[in-house]
């Protein structure tokens, strides 16, 4: 007599229960900064919609709305079934401005919706941004003046200015939503010069920061990470902060009188994030190319490829601002390169995550 199947092992042999398993196991090392994917998708779609080129631009939208509340999920599952790992990677130095990402995607997808028309939503998601940001602000210094050391102070990396990321990302959607409000939009602006000179403050001391932990501590090629590219990301969004309150009329005589001032520092912000980017090329051949390094997908390849549509996107709205030709062709130029480096960078996602799943499953299929 043929020994009876127990159905219970039966089920974890099959593939709705081997994948069930495979996403839990994903969600539980969820990077703290996989919004950055939302980010990258986003400045794109943004840029190609302001270039003219809406089949593109809806076509990224698509995505963004997909992976948005996907990762919103994921986030709050991970938040409630594995929260001692999500508390320990707040109480991360190296990690905790990661989650900024989460306060930049918000706001690039409300900028997404406020071009297509949902100014509500735009609204009710600069909000939550907004909300989200305050939460992480002070969280993120209480880690770095409580729980940071002097060993540990190498731990300074490009992902830190995420948190200036976030910040002026605020700016640009609280610029656009501000506009109808009447009173409270004329707060709003005042908040968002505000926020302006924060984030470019918080530049100021993470990039002398870092520069001093390039330049006079040792430097290995582990060293060298995407993240990087978000010092030249900070400065592009700063400028693209600043472009758009040059574009924005303001109903406030004192901020009329910032303009010359913003105008000056806008100009000087892109010019830094174009300085950065031919260093940040050589960061990349010294480590693939001297050093031999294999360049292999992680999650933080987002964080490169937000930079550079960010740049492009900065670049337009300076040539707007400035009124200065050139630089749409700049735009136009990095733009698609951009949108290269995004469709690498997806595939290198496919190709992990198939992987992944083929070693997870393994031992049954």
């Amino acid at each position: 007599m043929a020994k009876k199947r127990n159905p219970l092992i039966a089920r974890r042999h099959t593939i709705p229960a081997y994948a069930y398993d495979w996403l839990k196991d994903q969600v539980k090392i969820l990077y703290p900064g996989c919004f950055a994917l939302v980010m990258a998708t986003g400045i794109i779609s943004n840029a190609f919609f302001f270039e003219g080129h809406r089949a593109v631009s809806d076509a990224l939208f698509a995505v963004n709305i997909i992976a948005y509340p996907c990762l919103s999920a994921a986030t709050l599952v991970r938040a409630v079934c594995f929260t001692r790992i999500l508390w320990s990677d707040l109480l991360n130095p190296r990690l905790v401005f990661s989650f900024f990402t989460i306060v930049a995607g918000t706001d690039v997808l409300g900028i997404g919706f406020h071009l297509r028309g949902f100014g509500s939503l735009a609204l009710g998601m600069w909000l939550l941004a907004l909300a989200i940001w305050f939460c992480l602000i002070y969280l993120s210094f209480g880690v770095l003046t409580f729980l940071n050391t002097a060993h540990g102070a190498n731990v300074v990396h490009g992902g830190w200015l995420i948190a200036i990321v976030g910040t002026e990302s605020l700016v640009i959607l609280g610029t656009i939503i501000a506009a109808p409000l009447g009173q409270l939009g004329t707060a709003i602006f005042v908040l968002i010069h505000m926020l302006w000179g924060v984030g470019l403050v918080l530049y100021g001391i993470f990039i002398t920061l870092f520069a001093h932990r390039i330049f006079f501590v040792e430097f290995e090629p582990e060293d060298i990470t995407p993240l990087l590219w978000v010092v030249m990301g900070a400065a592009a969004i700063s400028t693209n902060a600043g472009s758009t309150l040059i574009l924005s009329p303001t109903p406030l005589p004192f901020l009329q009188s910032m303009r010359p001032f913003i105008d000056g520092v806008t100009l000087i912000a892109w010019a830094w994030a174009t300085w950065w980017i031919p260093l940040l090329l050589l960061f990349g051949i010294w480590k693939h190319g001297v050093c031999r390094v294999p360049l292999t997908y992680t999650p933080m390849l987002w964080s490169l490829v937000f930079p550079l549509g960010m740049y492009a996107l900065a670049s337009l709205r300076l040539s707007l601002a400035t009124d200065f030709p050139p630089l749409h062709s700049i735009s136009l130029t990095m733009v698609w390169i951009a949108l290269g480096a995004w469709l690498a960078t997806g595939a290198g996602f496919a190709i992990s995550s198939w992987r992944n799943w083929r070693v997870f499953a393994r031992p049954t299929f």
